[in-house]
């Protein structure tokens, strides 16, 4: 009996796979997914129809049409037999047996008898798996990075180490679709059905890659604040998503080789958020003023800053508060290298000894009288 169903089985599936067919993207893909199977579409607005044929034969004649932004991937018995980058329309053409078909001329003979017993020897299935992928060319979004914790670089500019936690997304891109899929898709994509995404947590694979991004962010960090053509300022990593995304590309390669054995790259980087920690937030404060102080800027606002403390100064009338100045004026190198007027000195309060010795040289020269010195030196005295 099992040898019967076998017998009518590769029959009729021969019969089925006669059929040219017509290959397309499936639809209801997310803008995500990076590899999947070319599907036949099987009917055409209600006329003709194949839902008999073997999933894993592609008959001489069918049509594959190509996306804008997509490759096309062939495989035969699991290895890569052609790849097309341009779009437009492609015929299958293949000299495997179970290609053959007798509406393109391959014969009654070769087209139905062979490819019968050769499947009647597999149990009544093909003898022979084929295969078309498309492969996305485009760049791919969404794909998302963060850090738990601070991580730490050395940073050029501030001549230090700084650390921050960061979060964000970066777009990738498969530049070598053949090292891709050799080397990196796992088998079970390779089906039918199988959509390849990079943003799908339940994907190992793209699992992987996120944790090499973000064990790559502390050296990309670090590359891109000390490159002196990007004048090392960790500031600027929020404007300049195209410059971090090479640090991180650059950064990811050296670690874990993506363009040279698995052919991705990141293209582009949207940083989200950095949180500084206290002793970075401390250190930028600090930059950020001495930015303020510099140049014809800075020397305005001290002026404006020292003219403000004389003002306040005389008004509490207090020596604490010029004395204050003073210092301050000393720490920038003078109130007159700012072009402001020196205030004149206070004068010294009046010494009672001096008074009264300079009452009595007038008395010995009767200038005052005697009267006179007597009511000076009670004054002086506070009697």
């Amino acid at each position: 009996m099992g040898l019967v169903q076998a017998v009518v089985g590769s029959i009729g599936g021969t019969l089925a796979d006669q059929w040219k067919d017509f290959y397309t993207v499936p639809g209801g893909l997310p803008a995500t997914a990076a590899l999947f199977a070319a599907v036949p579409q099987g009917t055409n607005a209600g006329r003709g129809s194949n839902t008999k044929g073997s999933s894993n034969i592609i008959t001489n004649g069918s049509k594959i049409v190509v996306p804008e932004g997509y490759g096309l991937l062939l495989f035969q018995d699991g290895k890569i037999t052609g790849f097309a980058a341009e779009p437009g329309g492609y015929e299958w053409r293949s000299d495997d047996i179970n290609s053959q078909s007798i509406f393109t001329g391959g014969g009654l003979v070769d087209s139905l008898i062979k490819q019968s017993w050769e499947r009647f020897k597999f149990g009544g299935q093909p003898g022979s798996q084929q295969a078309a992928f498309f492969v996305s060319l485009k760049e791919l979004p969404d794909n998302r990075f963060g850090t738990q914790s601070e991580i730490y670089w050395d940073d050029g500019f501030l001549n230090t180490q700084v650390g921050a936690v960061t979060r964000g997304s970066y777009t990738l891109k498969i530049v070598d679709p053949i090292l891709f899929v050799k080397n990196f898709v796992p088998a079970t994509y390779l089906q039918a059905g199988q959509v390849f995404d990079f943003t799908d947590m339940d994907n190992a694979a793209a699992s992987q890659l996120f944790n090499e991004v973000v064990g790559s962010l502390a050296p990309a960090f670090s590359l891109y604040t000390n490159d002196p053509g990007k004048g090392n300022r960790i500031t600027k990593l929020q404007q300049d998503s195209v410059g971090f995304a090479k640090s991180l590309s650059d950064a990811v390669e050296q670690a874990y080789q993506w363009k040279s054995d698995r052919g991705l790259a990141i293209v582009k980087t949207a940083i989200v958020s950095i949180e500084y920690d206290a002793n970075t937030r401390e250190l930028l404060k600090n930059v950020q003023r001495a930015d303020a102080l510099s140049g014809a800027r800075g020397n305005s606002n001290l002026q404006a800053s020292v003219a403000a403390g004389i003002q306040s100064a005389g008004e509490n009338g207090g020596a604490a508060g010029m004395m204050g100045i003073g210092m301050a004026s000393g720490m920038m190198g003078g109130i007159g290298g700012l072009q402001q007027p020196v205030a004149p000195a206070a004068p010294a309060a009046d010494d009672p000894v001096a008074r009264l010795k300079k009452a009595k040289e007038m008395l010995d020269l009767g200038l005052i009288t005697q009267a006179d010195y007597d009511s000076l030196k009670a004054k002086a005295l506070g009697l």
